[in-house]
């Protein structure tokens, strides 16, 4: 039974441009540090192989020391590392592929086609190609056939399944079900997917092994698996990222902001970065979301609050009296009926609260 994990999209030396510049570059150097857990990990757990279905880096001009930790990180693994480089990574002149001095271990497809690598120790033949551009339009598994002689064949690429007219290594699903491996380790796309079976052949994707935005929700990591000398594959995810992107809508319809976002939290959030979405109905003053934030921040790494909530249908009742406050609210009304976008009724429903609070002669706070 040999032992081994399936990760893929690193993208080291990311910018992080949405986190102010300290916290940007702690979770570039998080990043970097990612790899030598993951070092760690693979001895600790026996893993003699380690598949890197790509864009390991974030760009193919990426800073050489991360390169070279990179490097260090894999001399450190007591396994045989594979890895596809991918249209951020891709392999080519001048890329940290070609200028870093790689270990032993490291083996890299250079070429966009398949090429195999062999593991005798193993019965094992490794298929995959390498994106050399930031794009590859030509499907790299497009009449690819494993040859049958008794060995395990396990193929590496960085693609997307049924892309169509895809930019980036298009896969169809009959290339996969054709192709005769016992397990095709793919990378590109950052949300996991449960592990797809096409004819013979498992295929996954691990998704991205730590969350960089909002669009990277929820726990990240990678597959570990292990391989039978039949070529069975048993694969488990791995939760490995060391802080986690949410999103959480909460509803304050008749309630303190504070208190109702308090409950609906997790114990533990301070690792973490969240994007808070309020809800519901609000009276005419509404919810000031940068107070709420500034009580709030404590409890996150990083913390957004967004206020989607609404004017309480009672407010506008008076829309109908004959006064200044009717006829303001409802010009208003017609306008929040046109909107056409969630911004839109946003900024409207923000105007409706200065107003009436001008009208009243108090500050909105």
């Amino acid at each position: 039974m040999l032992r081994f994990i399936h990760a893929a999209d690193f993208h080291l030396d990311s910018a992080f441009g949405a986190l102010p510049p300290q916290q940007a570059a702690s979770r570039r150097r998080e990043s970097r540090e990612q790899v030598l857990r993951l070092a760690n990990y693979v001895n600790s757990r026996g893993i003699r192989l380690v598949l890197l279905a790509g864009d390991l880096f974030d760009s193919g001009s990426t800073y050489r020391e991360t390169g070279e930790y990179l490097a260090r990180a894999f001399c450190q693994m007591e396994a045989q590392v594979v890895i596809a480089p991918g249209n951020h990574d891709w392999y080519g002149s001048g890329t940290a592929w070609q200028t870093v001095d790689w270990p032993d271990n490291v083996h890299i497809f250079q070429e966009n086609r398949m090429t195999v690598l062999e593991f005798p120790e193993w019965n094992l033949a490794i298929h995959g190609a390498a994106f050399t551009a930031p794009e590859q339009a030509a499907g790299l598994l497009e009449g690819f056939s494993a040859p049958v002689d008794g060995k395990i064949h396990l193929g590496l690429l960085h693609g997307e399944l049924d892309a169509g007219e895809g930019r980036y290594n298009p896969i169809c699903k009959e290339e996969a079900a054709a192709s005769g491996l016992s397990y095709l380790a793919l990378g590109h796309i950052h949300k996991r997917a449960e592990p797809l079976r096409l004819g013979g052949t498992l295929c996954a994707w691990p998704g991205c092994i730590e969350g960089r935005g909002f669009d990277e929700l929820g726990e990240k990591g990678f597959y570990e698996g292990a391989l039978g000398e039949d070529g069975s594959v048993s694969l488990d995810f791995v939760p490995f990222a060391r802080r986690r992107y949410e999103i959480l809508k909460v509803d304050v319809t008749g309630k303190v902001p504070q208190e109702a976002v308090e409950a609906a939290l997790p114990e533990s959030t301070a690792a973490d970065l969240y994007r808070i979405l309020l809800t519901g109905e609000t009276g005419e003053r509404g919810v000031d979301a940068g107070a709420l934030q500034e009580m709030l921040t404590d409890r996150f790494y990083a913390l957004e609050i967004q206020d989607y909530t609404r004017m309480a249908e009672d407010i506008w009742k008076r829309a109908e009296e004959d006064s200044l406050r009717g006829l303001f609210l409802r010009e208003l009304r017609a306008k929040l009926d046109a909107a056409k976008t969630e911004q839109e009724r946003k900024t409207i429903t923000q105007a409706v609260r200065f107003g009436l609070a001008a009208l009243d002669h108090r500050d909105l706070g």
